[in-house]
């Protein structure tokens, strides 16, 4: 792209002109461009509140999913802190082990959720409810009018208002990053002067966010579709990755992000993720941000839209709502569906496994890399929210290995009439049920058989 046309592109994203996309709606989706500087104007308050709760509070507890968890997440890792925990799971395992674990008198519960009705998150808000109820010890962040802040206001909560036109994958820069980051006692100025000082590069025309999105897409037309996002601290890679494959998977196309993969091969290109120090990450937020738009605007989609996403929550819904307790059963040959398996393909690993053992999947990353395609591997139900548009809507290329282990003793969830166990097995069923609808290969193996 000629550098007159390249500056061009930055000036008309920059004044939200859809048509750089699709001319659908993504106008309305760009208010993560000026988020660094507008939570500035609300960073007393929030610092106010993290600091009451410091003092009061020892530990923190995110209950949230996808783009409400991997920035904060990152941010946990980046900086090493060891007072925040992430619950982004529903597996009764780590349900009890986190229960065990804590000292609940000492513990705030942050509930995090863009469009107050995450199935995860609202029933892992049940269940501590039930134990505690205390108002102090649980803070909400969620988008205005969503029936999450409804509850939070009778329940007596604090809340803090998401920004309507930032969707839930850009979302590392707003209140749902910077509460969390706040309440782990980072400093959150430096870290958003970051943000700033990098969406001021963005507009420049030696544009960091601009050459990357611009290598993401010149790439994806050389058929180098696979992303390995090298080197990857803090676990930057598993924010990029829901970042880079709910955007661009879509239309039978997208780009397959592939964390701490080698770049080398025919079908890959290389990202390298530029964090200096720990409040770079702040930065690097916002660069990547803007590249996955740039990227769209080559791959011709709308970066801002999940069309397929829901497709698995309905098929959870309906096997919940049959009475059905699916056993899952193993499914498929595992030796065929690797023996066939070539680039352009990549094998994606979904383990609704306790996230204990997520160690133990190893053998089996190793096993399906020995394929020379690109290896994915995200836990359920966290994925669902993350690489679930990519696997559905995006290139019919993938191999999907699903991995469900024993969930145990059944926990109830409050006001439901099924329970955590009963839940994520249905979340394993309907997703293999979406994606077989689409004509994708998958099959289903037991941890223990590994």
């Amino acid at each position: 792209m000629a550098v007159a046309s390249q500056q061009e592109l930055v000036e008309r994203i920059w004044a939200r002109d859809a048509t750089v996309w699709t001319g659908a709606d993504e106008d309305r989706w760009l208010g993560w461009l000026d988020e660094p500087k507008r939570i500035q104007e609300r960073l007393g308050d929030i610092r106010g509140f993290a600091e009451g709760a410091r003092a009061q509070f020892t530990t923190v507890v995110l209950l949230g999913m996808g783009g409400s968890s991997l920035a904060p997440e990152v941010l946990k890792r980046t900086f090493e802190a060891e007072s925040l925990h992430v619950l982004d799971t529903t597996h009764p395992a780590m349900i009890r082990h986190a229960e065990d674990s804590l000292d609940l008198d000492e513990t705030m519960f942050i509930v995090s959720s863009k469009s107050g009705g995450t199935l995860e998150t609202l029933s892992q808000l049940a269940y501590f409810w039930d134990k505690i109820e205390k108002p102090n010890a649980f803070v909400v962040v969620t988008d205005p009018g969503s029936a999450l802040e409804q509850l939070a206001n009778t329940r007596g909560f604090r809340v803090f208002a998401g920004e309507p036109t930032i969707g839930g994958r850009y979302s590392a820069l707003s209140p749902f990053g910077i509460v969390p980051a706040a309440l782990m006692g980072i400093d959150v100025e430096r870290l958003l002067g970051n943000a700033e000082r990098m969406a001021e590069a963005c507009r420049a025309e030696a544009n960091p966010g601009l050459q990357l999105g611009l290598q993401l897409g010149e790439n994806w037309q050389d058929g180098r579709d696979k992303v390995a996002i090298n080197p990857n601290p803090g676990a930057f890679g598993l924010w990029a990755e829901q970042l880079v494959a709910e955007s661009t998977g879509k239309q039978g196309k997208g780009l397959v992000p592939a964390p701490d993969e080698s770049p080398e091969g025919p079908d890959r290109q290389s990202a390298a993720v530029e964090i200096a120090d720990p409040y770079a990450v702040g930065g690097e937020f916002f660069r990547w941000e803007f590249a996955v738009a740039v990227a769209g605007t080559v791959l011709e989609i709308n970066p801002f839209d999940q069309p397929d996403v829901q497709a698995a929550k309905d098929k959870t819904k309906e096997v919940l709502s049959s009475g059905d307790d699916p056993q899952l059963a193993p499914e498929g040959s595992l030796d065929e569906l690797l023996a066939g398996a070539e680039p352009p393909n990549y094998v994606a690993i979904q383990a609704f496994i306790d996230p204990v053992g997520e160690r133990w999947l190893q053998p089996l990353i190793e096993r399906a890399r020995q394929t020379g395609c690109v290896v994915t591997h995200g836990l359920g139900p966290r994925y669902l929210h993350s690489t679930g548009q990519l696997h559905k809507g995006g290139p019919p290329t993938g191999l999907f290995i699903q991995v469900v282990d024993d969930t145990g003793d059944e926990i109830p969830i409050p006001g439901q009439d099924f329970g955590f166990g009963r839940l994520i097995r249905a979340q394993a069923e309907g997703d293999l049920r979406s994606l077989k609808e689409r004509g994708r290969q998958i099959v289903r193996v037991r941890l223990e058989d590994l």
